[in-house]
């Protein structure tokens, strides 16, 4: 008990991961309810869309493209649940997806429509939670500790309010992790999927959290998953159980501390309410190969529009670069990245696309191309900087 002039203790951190639930597929089902219980997949180009009159709530099921007569190099957006069932995923080829469910609606992906759905639920989730980061077009972080009634029931009655208002206003569905911190509070937002609650404490790491695989943890990818494998590290309780001297040897100091800390469910970071963007990017996946030599009109238009694209971003935003990067994907899936750090912030399509061509002259051009992809990073505000508008052009 706090005693005169003492400030009273803080309350113990109760942060929430909100993660809408097939966020693309679930936005579609909205315009296109008789859809729902059906298998749908979002992706592949606007040349996709139903051909049907009247209200699309309305199109019968035979006016919607199938995924079976799919043909390119799509991949895929989103899928429904009723798709995931059959083992669709995000970042699948089409082709590969059309394989394992030719009977799934295949939509064409409207980034529009998500975004005003996007800050639609955020408004929502802000209005009862004020403390919010944006990690997103379909999630957030919310930060429940000082907010009347936040602490009830470990944070569980402000998440579910929270939920049923998004559902209650938008029709749409999400799910929701709330512990001590980010890190725990994004793996308990995925226990639950969809429409879940999951409330994490301290004494629940043990026996919640230390059975997952290594994977589990943000932050632990594919190839850092594998390695901990080669060593017999298969789940998050194996990695908590290894010495820290062995972790920091092994992993390099850092990156040891920090899987040391993930395993054993520590995180101090703050939920922050404003960030600025590391890099902005733009990129697009051929419908068939192109070749630099023998398609060099084609794959400079899209370059001209990839830095066009950019180029609108970074003025809506407010911000310039310094570094230009391109982005290479070979027939064989092969993936190579090149950047140039220029002297001064550039915003405009011309010095975007001068550096870009720049960094496509240290590129491999003698091979066939699935995917061009413009990046500029270290941004900045803008100043007085010149904006160098050369016109060069490799293809």
């Amino acid at each position: 008990m706090a005693t005169q002039g003492t400030p009273p203790p803080s309350p113990p951190r109760r942060i929430a991961h909100l993660d809408m639930d097939a966020f693309y597929a679930s936005v579609e089902l909205l315009r296109y309810p008789q859809l729902r219980d059906l298998p749908v997949v979002v992706g592949g180009r606007r040349v996709a869309a139903p051909e049907a009159t009247g209200s699309p709530a309305q199109w019968p099921l035979h006016a919607f493209a199938r995924l079976r007569h799919y043909t390119g190099r799509g991949v895929v957006t989103t899928a429904s649940y009723a798709a995931r069932a059959h083992g669709v995923g995000s970042a699948m080829p089409l082709m590969q997806a059309a394989r394992l469910c030719p009977d799934a609606i295949l939509l064409p992906a409207d980034f529009d429509e998500y975004r005003r759905w996007s800050r639609a639920f955020k408004a929502i989730a802000q209005e009862v939670a004020p403390c919010m980061e944006d990690r997103g077009i379909d999630e957030v972080y919310l930060d429940f500790t000082h907010v009347p009634g936040g602490q009830r029931d470990g944070g569980r009655a402000m998440a579910r309010l929270i939920q049923r208002a998004i559902a209650e206003q938008t029709g749409l569905s999400c799910s929701l992790g709330v512990a001590p911190n980010k890190l725990l509070a994004k793996m308990a937002s995925d226990m639950q999927k969809p429409g879940g609650i999951t409330v994490l404490q301290p004494h629940d790491l043990r026996t919640h959290v230390w059975p997952m695989p290594c994977r589990k943890v943000h932050g632990i990818g594919p190839k850092a998953s594998e390695r901990l494998q080669q060593h017999g590290i298969h789940t998050i309780g194996e990695l908590a159980a290894q010495p820290l001297p062995w972790l920091r040897a092994e992993f390099g100091a850092s990156h040891g501390q920090w899987l040391h800390d993930a395993a054993w469910g520590r995180d101090d970071r703050p939920v922050q309410t404003h960030s600025e963007p590391v890099s902005m990017s733009r990129e697009t996946t051929f419908e068939e190969d192109l070749h630099p030599r023998h398609h060099k009109a084609a794959l400079g238009e899209h370059l001209d529009r990839l830095c066009h694209q950019l180029a609108l971003d970074l003025q809506r935003k407010g911000y310039v670069g310094k570094t230009i990067g391109i982005k290479l994907r070979y027939r064989n899936f092969e993936v190579i990245t090149r950047d140039q750090t220029l002297a001064q912030p550039v915003a405009a399509a011309g010095a975007i696309r001068h550096a870009a061509t720049q960094c496509l002259r240290r590129a491999d051009l003698s091979r066939s191309l699935r995917l061009l992809g413009v990046r500029v990073a270290n941004l900045q505000r803008p100043t007085d900087a010149a904006q160098p508008n050369p016109n060069l052009a490799l293809f």
